[in-house]
């Protein structure tokens, strides 16, 4: 109902502009009029901040269509009756006293007041709001960005306040626009007077042959009648605006705010009511009002404390004592904080960060963020992004956790192609630096020949965010810090509280379950299924709390999980395996060491499965293939761990997390002596 209500008010609107109303509606309308307009000027009073009433404009307007329409209504019943209901004969007769000259005045005066002082100061107002507000956008912009980037604010925080930071823009935006309704009204006003005073005359004295005096005293006591009717809404709804676009955001409404911030000052008060009472003494004005107003002022000062005059003093002293100083060891301290994740960008690599000029980095940054939790499981830490004037230019860093992981160069103006045939493009010749694959940065203006050459054209922002990726891909287990499991255990626990209370803190600590998922992201395994990770913890913790078995425990419960990522499109999962004797000399080899089991081999041993391994998988990746390394579970730790120092390529994963559907492969058998097809 509530949705029908507008459109239904806004057809009755303009239906009254040509259908007669009869004079009864029409004193119940304009009695509407008055109180809507008194309505909207205590809500104007009432709100906090101007957003609290951004359907402001759009009302000025309907309520501007309302009052002329009921202008236009009671012009005809003016001319066509001579009598436009009782509202407007009161105002005609009592309000100005029957006096002409009086209402016309009186008229006047409201129409200076409300469209040279009011109007006139709200639409200025309005249209330096409005200026300064989309000229402020692309720093509050930024300002969000960064604050989200530095963690100070989350993603849902974020999207609110530029939903805020837009509607402010449109409301000022609008409410220029609006102002102009306002200011068309009063001219309106005073041009519908005029045509009614001479309209009225006119057919008082020729149409119906009345006497000049009748004609005046009967219809032009109405149209003044009738303007005042019109003027003081208008004037109400002209304050409300003057309101509106000069309230500033507090934390009160404007009564509260106006008492509390007058009543601060007991001084200026006590000043005032002491010049009222001498005014007293200056011969020939009256003594009674001076000495009430002033005895009134005098009596206010009297109840006022002083405390709020120094508060303002004492707060300001407080803040600057309780604010660290540049050399104290919270500043200190608080300088000397590690991110895990930063990118540092150079100067003329801004505009990629700056939504104003069209770049999307942060958001791709932000996409990127749920991509990798999507695999990895891992919930990567928000990507501190800032410039840095000393990196040379189009250049940018990866830093990790305080040390630089990764850098590279983004040119303005340019895109990377991608492709072995690029010798005929203008540019210069580079590494796509995620697979190190040759590539030219062109001028954007060539992408199209670019493309017609074969090449693949990535831009800048792609460019950053897929090297950034697989920065963080590789280095997963070094972002994964104690908090980040305490709140993956949180998660599991509002889900499934059974399986976090039997494992941790009564079988295992947090410390300890941080290394089972440090060493998992370690070999690249999504740690995305925590539950059936920690159901295996559990039940391998009762037995042993050595990391290794527990790593196998949750590698076994994860099964052919860990396998799918290398399984091809068409169902195909290529592999290398090792010669059984060849297999058990390596399992007979195993030696426990403080880091975990690792495999006790002679050199020559190490160089043939090295060597093997290698001569396969390079094979292999010619024929684009990516294989992994199977073996036995009571070999693969110790074996993973010497192939991620010498092959890190080359995943090893256990027989028992082959996948089952996939076709198995085999692109050969790594012996001690020479490597098998």
């Amino acid at each position: 109902m509530a949705k029908l209500a507008v459109p239904i008010g806004v057809v009755a609107i303009v239906l009254m502009l040509v259908v007669p109303l009869p004079s009864v509606v029409l004193d119940l309308l304009l009695g509407a009029n008055i109180t809507c307009s008194l309505l909207i000027l205590l809500v104007a009073m009432q709100i906090r901040r101007p957003l609290d009433f951004a359907v402001f404009p759009s009302l000025i307007l309907i309520a501007t269509l309302f009052r002329l329409s009921l202008n236009v209504s009671s012009t005809r019943l003016v001319l066509t009756d001579g009598f436009a209901g009782n509202v407007i004969a009161a105002f005609g007769h009592f309000v100005v006293g029957g006096s002409l000259v009086v209402g016309l005045v009186i008229f006047v005066i409201l129409t200076i007041i409300q469209f040279v002082v009011i109007t006139n100061g709200a639409g200025r107002v309005a249209e330096v709001g409005a200026r300064f507000t989309l000229d402020a956008m692309p720093g509050k912009q930024m300002a969000i960005d960064a604050d989200l980037n530095a963690g100070l604010i989350n993603e849902k925080q974020a999207r609110k306040r530029r939903s805020e930071v837009t509607a402010e823009a449109d409301f000022y935006g609008s409410m220029d626009g609006a102002s102009k309704f306002v200011k068309g009204d009063a001219i309106a006003g005073i041009i519908v007077m005029v045509i009614n005073l001479i309209g009225g005359f006119g057919i008082g004295v020729i149409q119906r042959g009345m006497a000049p005096a009748d004609a005046v005293n009967t219809y032009s006591l109405l149209t003044v009648g009738d303007g005042l009717v019109s003027q003081i809404p208008a004037l109400l709804l002209s304050t409300a605006t003057g309101i509106i676009v000069t309230r500033s955001a507090t934390d009160g409404d404007m009564g509260s705010d106006l008492l509390a911030q007058l009543g601060r000052f007991k001084q200026p008060v006590r000043i005032a009511g002491g010049a009222a009472l001498a005014l007293m003494l200056i011969p020939g004005l009256p003594k009674l009002p001076f000495l009430v107003i002033g005895s009134l002022f005098m009596f206010m000062a009297s109840r006022m404390t002083d405390a709020p005059a120094e508060d303002e003093d004492e707060t300001t002293a407080a803040a600057g004592e309780n604010e660290p100083t540049p050399d104290s060891p919270e500043a200190i301290a608080e300088k000397m904080r590690v991110d895990p994740l930063e990118l540092e960008v150079a100067f003329d690599l801004v505009d990629l960060v700056d939504a104003a000029r069209g770049g999307d980095l942060l958001d791709r940054v932000k996409a990127l963020r749920r991509k990798v939790a999507m695999e990895t499981g891992l919930v990567i830490p928000l990507v501190r992004t800032r410039d840095n004037l000393d990196l040379p230019g189009s250049q940018y860093v990866i830093w990790l956790n305080g040390v630089p992981a990764a850098k590279g160069t983004s040119p303005a103006g340019t895109v990377l192609a991608i492709g072995d045939n690029l010798e005929g493009l203008p540019g210069k010749a580079t590494r796509e630096p995620v697979f190190g694959l040759a590539a030219k940065w062109v001028p954007v203006e060539l992408q199209r020949q670019a493309e017609m050459a074969g090449a693949t054209v990535v831009d800048r922002s792609s460019v950053i965010t897929t090297h950034l990726a697989e920065v963080v891909r590789q280095n997963a287990a070094d972002l994964l810090g104690r908090e980040d499991v305490r709140l993956l255990v949180e998660m599991v626990r509002r889900t499934h509280p059974v399986v976090v209370e039997e494992l941790t803190p009564t079988l295992l600590t947090l410390g300890e379950v941080q290394r089972v998922l440090h060493a998992l992201l370690e070999e690249g395994v999504s740690i995305r299924d925590l539950v059936r990770i920690f159901e295996a913890l559990s039940v391998r913790a009762k037995h042993s709390t050595d990391v290794d078995g527990l790593v196998e425990a949750a590698r076994g419960a994860l099964g052919s999980a860990i396998s799918h990522p290398y399984v091809t499109p068409d169902e195909r999962l290529y592999v290398l395996t090792l010669e059984p004797s060849f297999e058990q000399k390596l399992l007979e080899s195993i030696r426990p060491s403080d880091a975990g089991a690792v495999l006790a081999l002679d050199t020559g041993t190490v160089d043939a499965l090295v060597h093997g391994c290698g001569g396969l998988l390079e094979e292999a990746e010619r024929s684009g293939q990516s294989p992994v390394l199977v073996c036995s579970a009571q070999v693969r730790g110790a074996l993973a761990r010497l192939m991620r120092q010498v092959l890190p390529r080359l995943p090893v994963i256990a027989y028992t997390e082959v996948s089952r559907t996939a076709q198995i492969e085999s692109l050969g058998v790594v012996s001690g002596a020479v490597a098998i097809r």
